[in-house]
């Protein structure tokens, strides 16, 4: 039977050295005797596991020379038999190779179909699955570490060692309950309080890390403030190495914002250079102060730029943490409380600053570690704590099976982060991130 077989094209479409079209279900081996005639006549009824095969692909209309690969369930990607066709990379052979999969059988497999399936047969938790895609998609160096992070089972390892631990004070309550002569209220559980709030801090500890994760899963948000034509759009061009926005002498020349992205060891930083914020403003400049002042009260960092020492602009966002800059330096001596003097001309001063803003970024903290990063998790995990918040307050106020109701909705939102207690619909939304053949 061939019907669970799905099938689909595992690399991009176009012009390349190789292309994959991948196959996973019970019966993928049969399509494959089908369409795939391997060199020095082995057989492919008895191909060897994890071993690659070349031979003539065999397709409606054409034949390619390439080779396939058979993965033996459970020791594959997705737990199930899984073979692979490595053809020459061209738009129509792919597409070709593919479609005889399916003319013998097998289905096309929907986004993230065959993650799921590894999800579904225990080869990997949610939040593994989830790292795989954040480091698909990354767009920084820390941002990949964070998604290897993830894909390994650090989180994973985490939360299962706090459930591990409110599943044994549940026993606890439950032997308690179940057998109260037993005394084991008196024994075991005459720390339950002291218990709880470890936990609570166990979790607590995960928690604090959103913020950081959060900057690196969508970068560094900088915005550069200052008075007209004292230099940011001139300062945006330098930090990105080409002409991104217009440069003139003309006061109001930028009456939108203007973005681009750097990264700075191994974070990226999504740099937006604003209207310059000036008083008497036309109307058509006014609305561009206005958005300056919106990107400014977005910004996760401000640079407050000036040409003559006055950084009054950065009153704008007492709040936010701000790095001043006397810019033009090629043209004037450095003046006024300042923290970096530089040159978009010559580029002095531009590496200070760089330092200057990872510095004032991350608090001097190194990013390479564990951090969390996925909005999903972080809101599970507060869940989870304000649950074991209420068990502690409870605690000697109330009976104990009350308090573990209150543990028990702990250890349930806990585990929506690995996906033992996701729904379909929680489920559904993280493998919808992905694409067709992963």
């Amino acid at each position: 039977m061939t019907d669970n077989v799905i099938s689909a094209i595992s690399t991009p479409i176009g012009a390349g050295g190789v292309a994959i079209i991948r196959m996973s279900g019970d019966g993928c081996l049969e399509i494959a005797e089908k369409m795939f005639e391997p060199a020095g006549g082995v057989s492919v009824k008895n191909f060897e596991p994890n071993r690659m095969y070349v031979g003539n692909i065999v397709c409606e209309k054409f034949t390619d020379f390439g080779m396939c690969v058979y993965f033996k369930a459970p020791k594959s990607f997705t737990g199930e038999d899984v073979v692979e066709f490595h053809c020459h990379g061209g738009v129509q052979i792919a597409r070709g190779v593919f479609k005889t999969t399916l003319n013998f059988g097998a289905r096309a497999a929907i986004g993230g179909e065959f993650t799921k399936r590894a999800f579904v047969n225990g080869k990997l938790t949610l939040s593994s699955a989830e790292g795989m895609i954040d480091m698909i998609n990354a767009e920084s160096l820390a941002e990949l570490r964070a998604g290897g992070l993830l894909y390994r089972e650090k989180l994973t390892e985490k939360v299962v060692k706090v459930q591990n631990e409110l599943k044994e004070i549940l026993a606890q309550i439950a032997a308690d309950t179940d057998y109260p002569e037993e005394g084991v209220q008196e024994t075991e559980l005459k720390g339950l309080g002291e218990d709880l709030k470890k936990i609570s801090e166990e979790i607590g500890g995960i928690i604090s890390g959103y913020k950081t994760g959060r900057l690196i899963k969508n970068g560094v948000s900088v915005a550069i403030c200052g008075a007209p034509n004292v230099g940011k759009s001139s300062l945006l061009n330098a930090l990105l190495g080409y002409d991104k926005a217009i440069v003139s002498p003309v006061a109001g020349t930028t009456r939108d914002a203007v973005e681009g992205s750097i990264e700075i060891d191994g974070v990226r930083y999504n740099l937006t250079d604003t209207a310059g914020i000036r008083e008497n403003a036309g109307e058509i400049e006014s609305i561009g102060i206005d958005r300056a002042k919106a990107a400014l009260s977005s910004a996760d960092l401000v640079v407050c730029v000036s040409d003559e020492g006055d950084f009054s602009a950065a009153a704008e966002v007492a709040e936010k943490p701000v790095i001043k800059v006397f810019s033009k330096t090629d043209k004037y001596k450095a003046e006024g409380g300042f923290d970096v003097a530089i040159s978009s001309v010559s580029g002095e001063g531009l590496d200070e600053l760089k330092k200057n803003i990872a510095q004032k970024a991350t608090g001097g903290r190194a990013l390479d570690g564990e951090f969390l990063i996925e909005e999903r998790h972080y809101l599970a995990l507060t869940r989870a704590k304000d649950a074991l918040s209420s068990a502690i307050a409870a605690t000697g106020e109330f009976p104990l099976d009350l308090i573990s109701l209150d543990i028990k909705a702990c250890w349930e939102a806990l585990g929506e982060v690995t996906g033992e207690t996701a729904n379909e619909q929680i489920i559904d939304t993280v493998f919808s991130k992905f694409c067709v053949g992963k």
